[in-house]
């Protein structure tokens, strides 16, 4: 812009009139100018073809021949402007590439691990069709089938954690509670080399957090410290009160501290990605951290780490303070009986996942009725006279879902119990991984505990 462009124009005809940008917002700027000093901001404009373009404007307050003016000074920023663009581009370029890096190790690390777990599923139930195989060789390598299973079983569950799509059940507590219970067990994983001290505040307020991923937490923290102190060492345990944070919300916090060989700002940098490890081939998915993460975020938490090579890490872990108890409705799930008559109709769309459940169902005396999609089982419910005690189905399927089958089901037998299954957790839970209120649930995996 030239000054042929702006001299003998008025602002209006050069300016952008448009919110913020506005009439009213100049005058307040030539207002702050008078009562409050200099002012210095950007402002958009527009050229005499009508191109818009940026500019920086100051302004300060004077007084020519006794009379109060403002005297602005006005530079065109567009180059400025587009550099500052053009870093932000490619900031944003560097991050998408970063975060394809993780994708990309996740990926990889899933299909490695995976590959080794269902060789070893596959090879001894292959070797069992051959039908060569004694009594003893056929029970073991059902044993190592369904260990190479259960392996499978784990690092799923670690997945989730990381990816925060794990059902969680949470509940007003103590974090006294959980590092006292597990006092025992944590002994056992750190060894005779290695000193635990526990130190518990005894003025302890409450969170309201899931035990069992708080206790995974742990185990993996205490795992890593143990590892990180391969001549010995001390590692802490303490749980304190913060006071209140940045956003004025008061804290719980537990402390795991070890005095082992530490980390650089590279590794920490990378430590919470999945797949991401420094220990040795073998020695660990690198999973670990990454489900902490996970699970700690669930949990409405935050995790900090400090560390420096050669003078230990300490892990801080926050959860919002809770002082009185909720109310929350969980959901138990009875037990099976050893043996049972009621009806059961199975609804699953997978061949295999039903024909498991009906196998299982069976050989516990129950009658079952399975169906693969929500469509024929409403169909074959509504013509039955017979009583059905209980409906357990898949919530994802194609065609009729879980959910409406089970709208549907009720509206027409309200005497019926409802039990929903699932791959996807994430189509149970209504907020954070909390499982809805009434919900009955079980997930639908292989193997494992819980």
């Amino acid at each position: 812009m030239g000054r042929e462009d702006v001299v003998g124009q008025r602002p209006e005809h050069i300016v952008f009139e448009a919110p913020p940008y506005s009439r009213g917002e100049a005058l307040e700027k030539l207002r702050l100018a008078f009562e409050e000093g200099p002012q210095l901001f950007e402002w958009p404009c527009r050229r005499a073809n009508g191109e818009l373009f940026w500019s920086e404007v100051a302004l300060r307050a004077s007084s020519i021949a006794g009379e109060s003016r403002v005297i602005a000074a006005v530079r065109d920023i567009s180059d400025r402007k587009r550099a500052e663009a053009e870093r932000y581009r490619l900031e944003e370029s560097l991050r998408q590439a970063q975060k394809m890096e993780s994708v990309g190790r996740l990926a990889g690390g899933i299909a490695h691990d995976f590959n080794n777990l269902l060789t070893a599923i596959s090879g001894n139930l292959s070797l069992l069709l051959l039908g060569d195989s004694s009594e003893a060789a056929t029970v073991e390598m059902l044993k190592e089938a369904a260990r190479a299973a259960e392996s499978a079983a784990n690092l799923t569950r670690q997945l989730l954690a990381f990816s925060r799509k794990q059902v969680i059940r949470p509940k007003v507590m103590c974090l006294n509670d959980v590092v006292g219970g597990m006092q025992k067990m944590l002994c056992r994983l750190v060894g005779e080399d290695v000193e635990l001290r526990i130190k518990p505040d005894p003025e302890l307020g409450q969170a309201e957090i899931d035990q069992g991923q708080v206790e995974q937490v742990l185990v993996n923290l205490v795992v890593n410290a143990r590892d990180a102190m391969p001549s010995g060492g001390t590692l802490v345990i303490e749980t304190a009160n913060v006071p209140e944070d940045s956003g004025h919300q008061r804290l719980v916090m537990l402390i795991v501290s070890d005095d082992g060989i530490g980390m650089g700002a590279e590794v920490k940098e990378h430590l919470f990605e999945p797949f991401f490890t420094t220990k040795e081939v073998g020695k660990g998915t690198g999973l670990g951290l990454a489900m902490v993460y996970g699970a700690v975020t669930q949990n409405r938490g935050r995790i900090e780490v400090t560390s420096e090579p050669g003078r230990g890490t300490t892990f801080r872990i926050c959860f919002p303070r809770v002082d009185t108890p909720v109310a929350l409705t969980s959901v138990r799930l009875a037990p099976l009986a050893q043996s049972g008559k009621e009806a059961i109709m199975v609804v699953e769309d997978e061949a295999q996942v039903r024909s498991l459940a009906t196998r299982i169902l069976q050989r516990q005396g129950y009658r079952v009725l399975a169906f693969e999609n929500g469509e024929l089982a409403f169909a074959a419910l509504a013509k039955m006279d017979n009583v059905v005690d209980l409906l357990l189905t898949d919530i994802v399927m194609p065609g009729m879902n879980g959910r409406v089958l089970a709208e549907k089901a009720l509206r027409l037998r309200t005497t019926l119990k409802v039990l929903f299954t699932s791959g996807y957790t994430q189509d149970v839970i209504a907020h954070h991984g909390v499982l809805d209120s009434g919900v009955e649930f079980i997930t639908a995996k292989i193997g494992g505990r819980g």
